[in-house]
């Protein structure tokens, strides 16, 4: 019995690149899949424009006020008559804290006036209000 060499010269040793493809394909689909359900948090604001805006460090209060009137502290709807009472809370944990308020351009000025009333009511001096550079 004759034994019978298996190699020749046109056998190559290949890698089978298929299953590391198949991962590959299957990664790309889990990642787009995972990012087209991002949902940023908070309010969309349509800022005003301001020539003099200049940039300061991030306050540690902020408050959002929409254009129909909603008023958002820490990612929650607040009524205006809550104003004060959270910003004390807030003020009791950070005594050194500042508050931001961003409003909305379209939003009336009587509102975001008594909402800086809510946070002079609280004791806080150091209060912003924010304009875009838009």
């Amino acid at each position: 019995m004759a034994r019978k060499k298996h190699s020749s010269v046109d056998e190559e040793a290949q890698i089978d690149m298929t299953p590391m493809l198949d991962i590959v394909f299957i990664m790309l689909i889990f990642f787009i899949v995972t990012t087209s359900f991002v949902k940023p948090s908070g309010l969309d604001y349509n800022k005003p424009k301001a020539s003099q805006a200049t940039s300061k460090p991030s306050s540690n209060i902020f408050i959002g006020v929409s254009k129909n009137g909603i008023i958002m502290m820490e990612n929650r709807q607040v009524d205006i008559e809550r104003v004060t009472a959270n910003v004390e809370r807030m003020l009791a944990e950070a005594p050194e804290a500042a508050v931001m308020i961003q409003a909305d351009k379209d939003t009336t000025h009587g509102l975001v006036v008594k909402v800086l009333d809510q946070v002079k009511a609280a004791g806080i001096d150091k209060i912003s209000v924010s304009a875009g550079n838009d």
